[in-house]
């Protein structure tokens, strides 16, 4: 129960720090953008705690288990797609906006806000809907309630602190987590190989090819875990908020550089503590390694700071993926189509209520997969080949038109439900015909279309 309680502790402080800066919320800005005014160490525990979720925590660390450090190839898409956000940062504080649809209308037309507002709905829950089935993994170990209960009582904790919070809120108590979660990580990992025995004892103990770049895969298999994470972050709603939430262009920058390093370092000890406990836990679920090692490979100290970081992983990459699709009902389909001229007040409040209704269809959503990695690569491939083509083709490609992005956006999406709902013919990753049908139709129907006028390439091609 030691754990429990700590764990216990840990989520009321942070419900104690999103209660004190709710009062700070009093406007659209303040909820969905922090007001424009984050600093860049705020920005990069933010980006941190976001990204490094039950996706790197639970799905990556279980194919870890698996396959060994040929798992990094499920996290190398991420730094490829980090350098080349370096790259547009800047443009994307200067744009000022709040959503990644409010991209696509500018740069495209009003029915790829629509479309890129749905994908993002329909990915987002679902991301939301395995950091609820982590989180009840968690509970499961540590107290041993049924994982659906786990499950229940962690998408109540994270809907209610999201209902309270928004982005002022989600960005100084990420920095926390981040700090947390490192702490954990770079404390147990000692701990975890003294009692594997000492690395020599490690790779002595596991089949060689677990030390080897591909291992067992093939480079298509490798492309298949690295091109849905890659494609997701390069399109990423909640990294160009984060980045609509900066100070100014230059804090933009100068976080994401910080984010690569952290990101890289961070997710490479995840792996190598995956591996480690693979050597000393075996028959065990391969998911909940990293959980097991907490729990029952540490001293109950440094187990329960993991166990405190796993939460903050949950928790803070649960409340950010379930703002941002609230965002996009408010600003993208409400505030634009049906009340443009809407109150703060009322923004703000419809904005909570929204965080309710889509918490609850994220829950519904837990029973569809068998796996956190399963759930995690359908996510990423919807969002990646439905929006991030496009929303590239926006700030790189001038020659991109309007119905070349929608039906770039529509291709993308309809192919991932497609193919998903076949059972992945042939066992052909769904990243491959669903890109391949994304950015075929952003070229071809760009190249049959007239070019865009100067005004939709202004705001993007300026400087």
């Amino acid at each position: 129960m030691v754990y429990f309680w700590a764990i216990l502790v840990y989520l009321l402080f942070l419900i104690l720090v999103g209660a004190k800066r709710s009062k700070l919320v009093k406007t659209q800005d303040d909820f969905m953008v922090a007001g424009r005014k984050l600093p860049a160490t705020v920005l990069v525990g933010t980006l941190l705690a976001t990204w490094i979720g039950s996706g790197s925590i639970i799905a990556g660390a279980g194919l870890a288990y698996r396959r060994g450090f040929s798992a990094l190839w499920f996290d190398a898409g991420v730094w490829v797609a980090i350098v080349i956000l370096y790259l547009i940062a800047g443009r994307i504080r200067a744009f000022a906006q709040y959503t990644v649809p409010d991209i696509l209308e500018v740069r495209y037309n009003k029915y790829a806000r629509i479309l890129g507002a749905i994908t993002t709905i329909v990915a987002y829950t679902a991301i939301v809907s395995y950091q609820f089935r982590a989180g009840g993994m968690v509970l499961n170990l540590v107290t041993g309630i049924p994982v659906s209960d786990g499950i229940i009582i962690t998408a109540v904790f994270v809907i209610t602190y999201t209902f309270l919070a928004g982005m002022i809120s989600v960005a100084y108590t990420d920095l926390v987590n981040g700090v947390v979660m490192t702490m954990g990580i770079f404390l147990a990992l000692p701990f975890l190989i003294s009692n594997a025995g000492g690395w020599g004892n490690i790779v002595a103990n596991l089949p060689q090819e677990r030390f080897q770049v591909l291992g067992t895969m093939s480079i298509w298999e490798a492309l298949g875990y690295s091109l849905p994470t890659m494609l997701l972050l390069l399109g990423e709603s909640n990294m160009y908020q984060r980045f609509f939430s900066a100070k100014d262009e230059k804090t933009a920058k100068k976080a994401v550089v910080g984010w690569i390093g952290g990101t890289i370092i961070l997710e490479t000890a995840i792996v190598v503590l995956a591996v480690v406990g693979s050597a000393i836990f075996l028959n065990i679920k391969s998911e909940s390694v990293i959980l097991h090692s907490a729990r029952f490979g540490l001293p109950l100290f440094l187990g329960c700071l993991l166990l405190a970081a796993i939460v903050a992983i949950i928790v803070s990459t649960a409340d950010s993926f379930l703002l941002v699709p609230s965002t996009n009902v408010i600003r993208d389909i409400y505030q634009r189509f049906l009340n443009p001229h809407a109150s703060q007040k009322k923004i703000v409040l419809y904005s909570r209520l929204v965080v309710i209704a889509l918490g609850i269809l994220a829950y519904l959503q837990v029973q569809f997969f068998s796996s956190i990695l399963k759930m995690a690569l359908y996510a990423y491939t919807m969002y990646g080949v439905g929006i991030t083509p496009a929303v590239l083709a926006a700030f790189f490609w001038k020659r991109a038109t309007s119905w070349g992005g929608v039906c770039s956006i529509g291709a993308g999406m309809l192919t991932t439900l497609l193919w998903e709902a076949l059972g992945q013919p042939q066992n052909v990753p769904t990243i491959y015909p669903a890109l391949f049908m994304s950015v075929g139709f952003l070229i071809t129907v760009s190249l049959l279309t007239p070019k865009p006028a100067s005004g939709k390439l202004k705001p993007f091609f300026q400087n």
